[in-house]
This record gives C-alpha cells, sequence and structure tokens, in this order.
C-alpha cells in the first residue's frame, strides 16, 4: 500500500475560482504601487500621456512575467514562494536624475539591463548571508518593512498624493469604513470570504464611492483595448558609466530588499528561507529587472505589500499569487482594464492597506516573541535597528546633503534597517552569528537570543 506525501500549503492549487479570486486581491493589493513609478519617472521626464500609457502597460506586463517566474519558477529562477512582483522604489531617484541629465530613457534601460546581470551573478553570494539572519535580526527586520510601510497606507487614506483634497475628512471617513468591513469580515464571515476580506473591502469601498463622486471612470474610455509592448520602443539602450554606477547601487539595495521579504515570506508560510531559495529568488529578480531593462520598464523586486496580504488571509499558496501574475499579463495587453483597476479611489486601497502592512509589523513582532531579551544586549539591536530604519520614512530629505550612493542605500528604511541590524547582532552576539543561525538552516546553528525549540514551536504554530 503506497500513500502519497502530504501536500505543503505553498504547493497546494487552490480550485479555479479561488485561485481567480485570491489572485484578484493580490492584484488589487499591489497595483497603486506598481503603477506609481512609471508615472513618477515618465511625468519627471515630461512625457506624453500616450507615452505614460505605453510605460504603465508595459510595466504591468513584466510585472506578471516577473511573478510568474518567482512563484512557478525554473532550474536557477524562482524562489517558489507566493512572492508578487513590481518595479522598486528605490531606483525611482536615481533613474529620473539619469533620464534628465544623462542621456533620457536609452540610457535608464541601459543602466538596468546591467543592473539585472549583476544581479544574478550576486545571487549565490547573497544567498550565502543567511546565517547573519538570525530570528533576532528576521524578526526587526520584517517590524521595519511592516512599519515602512504604513505611511503608504496613510496617504492612500488621505486621498493619494497630490490630491487637491488630500486629508479631507470624507476621504478618512471612506478608508475608516472599508477598514471597518475588514476587520468585520474577518471577524463574521464564513471562512471563505474571511480570506478575502481586502477583497470585500475594495470592492463594497467602490460601490459607496461611486454615488458619493470618488470615482472617475473617463480614463477607461480613452484606453485602448490591446497594447502590445516591443522591446527598445524608445530607442536602443545606452551605456553610461555614471548611470550604471548608480544603477548597481540600486541593484544592491533592492537585494536586500527582496531577502527581507523572501525571509518574511518563509516564516508566514512556513517553509523556510534556504540558501539555494534565496539565490533562485534573487536571479529571479535579475532576470526581471534584465526584461525590463529590454521592455520600456524598470527595475524589479519582491513587493512587501503582498507579504501582509499573505499573513492576514493566511492563504499561503504560490498558484494564488502565479493566478495574479496572469491577471497583471492581461491588464497588461489591455489597457482597458488596466485603467477601470487604476479608477478605484486611493481611500478604499488605503483603508485595506492599513490592516495589511500592520499584519507586516505584527508577524515581525511575533518572530522577536521567540528571542531572549534577558542579559544581552538584543533590546538595543531591535531599538537601534528600528530607528535607523524609520528615520526616512519619518523625515524623507534627512540624508539630501549626502552623496547620492548614501542616499539610494540609506533612504530605503528596509535596507538601512536591515544593514543595521546585521551590524549591531554581529557587534553583540559575534559567537552565535559565526557559528550560523537558524534561519541559515545548518546543522547545529544556534538562533540569537532563542532556543531551537522555541523556533520551530512558532513554525508549527503558523502551519
Amino acid at each position: 500500500m503506497t500513500t502519497t506525501a502530504p501536500v505543503h500549503p505553498v504547493d497546494e492549487v487552490p480550485p479555479v475560482r479561488q485561485l481567480a479570486v485570491f489572485g484578484l486581491q493580490h492584484v488589487l493589493a499591489m497595483y497603486a504601487g506598481a503603477v506609481a513609478v512609471p508615472l513618477i519617472v515618465g511625468s519627471a521626464m515630461k512625457l506624453s500621456p500616450a507615452q505614460l500609457a505605453y510605460l504603465i502597460t508595459a510595466d504591468l506586463l513584466v510585472c506578471g512575467v516577473a511573478t510568474l517566474i518567482q512563484c512557478v519558477g525554473c532550474r536557477w529562477f524562482g524562489a517558489r514562494l507566493p512572492i508578487m512582483q513590481g518595479c522598486t522604489f528605490a531606483a525611482v531617484s536615481p533613474m529620473v536624475l539619469i533620464g534628465t541629465t544623462d542621456g533620457g530613457l536609452p540610457a535608464i534601460y541601459g543602466s538596468v539591463i546591467v543592473a539585472g546581470l549583476a544581479i544574478m551573478l550576486l545571487a549565490p553570494v547573497f544567498g550565502k548571508l543567511l546565517r547573519f539572519f538570525p530570528p533576532l535580526v528576521t524578526g526587526t527586520v520584517i517590524l521595519i518593512i511592516g512599519v515602512s510601510l504604513l505611511p503608504v497606507a496613510a496617504n492612500w487614506a488621505a486621498g493619494g498624493v497630490g490630491a487637491k483634497d488630500f486629508g479631507a475628512p470624507r476621504n478618512l471617513a471612506l478608508a475608516a469604513f472599508v477598514l471597518a468591513v475588514v476587520i468585520g469580515v474577518q471577524r463574521f464571515a464564513p471562512a471563505f470570504l474571511s480570506r478575502i476580506a481586502v477583497l470585500v473591502g475594495i470592492a463594497v469601498g467602490l460601490a459607496v464611492a461611486v454615488p458619493f463622486g470618488f470615482t472617475d471612470f473617463g480614463g477607461v474610455a480613452d484606453a485602448d483595448w490591446v497594447g502590445i509592448s516591443t522591446p527598445f520602443h524608445f530607442g536602443a539602450p545606452a551605456f553610461h558609466a555614471s548611470a550604471i554606477a548608480s544603477m548597481l547601487v540600486v541593484a544592491l539595495v533592492t537585494m536586500t530588499e527582496t531577502t527581507g521579504d523572501l525571509i518574511a515570506v518563509g516564516e508566514l508560510t512556513g517553509r523556510k528561507t534556504e540558501p539555494r531559495s534565496l539565490a533562485d529568488g534573487l536571479r529571479a529578480d535579475g532576470l526581471s529587472t534584465v526584461l525590463g531593462g529590454v521592455f520600456n520598464t524598470f527595475p524589479y523586486t519582491a513587493y512587501a505589500q503582498n507579504v501582509g496580504l499573505v499573513g492576514m488571509t493566511r492563504v499561503r499558496s504560490r498558484w494564488v499569487v502565479a493566478a495574479a501574475g496572469g491577471i497583471l499579463v492581461l491588464l497588461g495587453l489591455l489597457p482597458k482594464l488596466g485603467a477601470v483597476v487604476a479608477a478605484i479611489p486611493a481611500p478604499v486601497l488605503g483603508g485595506a492597506g492599513l490592516v495589511m502592512f500592520g499584519t507586516v509589523a505584527a508577524s515581525g513582532l511575533r518572530t522577536l516573541a521567540q528571542v531572549d531579551f534577558k542579559g544581552n544586549n538584543n533590546l538595543t539591536v531591535v531599538a537601534v535597528s528600528v530607528a535607523v530604519g524609520m528615520l526616512p520614512v519619518g523625515v524623507p530629505t534627512v540624508y539630501e546633503k549626502f552623496p547620492d550612493w548614501f542616499q539610494t542605500v540609506m533612504n530605503s528604511g528596509i535596507s538601512a534597517g536591515c544593514l543595521t541590524a546585521i551590524v549591531l547582532n554581529l557587534l553583540f552576539n559575534p559567537l552565535a552569528s559565526t557559528v550560523g543561525s537558524a534561519a541559515a538552516g545548518e546543522p547545529g546553528a544556534l538562533p540569537v537570543g532563542g532556543g531551537e525549540e522555541d523556533v520551530e514551536e512558532s513554525r508549527e504554530e503558523i502551519v
């Protein structure tokens, strides 16, 4: 008699109907962030509305392809975890500078292609750095990811940055209503509905927003039905040394952020991130970035917004996120559908974002709960790392007098906090970090500030 091995929740394939619904929920959670990068860069370069629309559809198409590579995976590429991919905000300032002073879009795309190739080459090196991510560092980084995302949700709730009625009471009231719907569905609805609480909240919020004049579907009529992104639409890539140098710094930042996101998803899904899967995930980032440079878009990284959605809904299947990638491909090929999604008011997304991003921060606290803070300096590691990570979040101009490369690294609260946590952990816990950590998956590894039994018990609770 033969028995089949149990399927890990990450590898489970839900029914098609659930795949579509759960996948759409992930798309709505990241859509605003996904289109923000091409909008910011294109507007700074004074592109025409038609060119901006082209950038957005190209971005959505490659977002979908990148997500499929990461979730489905193939040899050497893809972490095979529920990870959404999108354009990184760390590259916005360097790309605007390159595009306006150093060769326009061709120079941007040349530097993006080189950065993608560099990420693929450096991926095995980063894969070996998991020994520096014990529970102390992992929990701190996840906490920083969640807290650093909360201002994004707050800006959405207030109406979106640049909105004429930013901060208007009616915007915040709509966001609060959506938040209440999400919480109510999670608490009182049947199991299936509770898993799509964010989608239900957005749908109900949109239904309320329409009669009160929050929505503008004017762009839907103007959008094309079909749009195809062709390679090098804006001209052959140009390779300028200064542009490449700045984009390589961005590559290191995005690799650090993706490492934190992959570890966070590993904790939430019960599938621990190993050196090999981390390297494969980073290589997928590099390949997606190269595709971005070829198909007229920008560097790609894991999206922390969707990490919170995985933790909140407890839907851990990577095939759900792969379905979301397929939806993004459709949105990239059918601009009219993308215009419909884009019409969702920012306050609706803000109400849902508050609970999603807060879930990420709470997951970091849960990991830190396994750490021993008695008779050691672990509290100092967490305190200083969170403080450094929050500096650019609370005061975005704090590093504006520093060199560009320094701003690229430190203006990302996630990378700044992550680097600080690693350095301080090495300073205060050198022996444990040298031996290894539970996060590295090595025999005999010693997690900093917590016993192996505690870590395993926590993972069993997650499963």
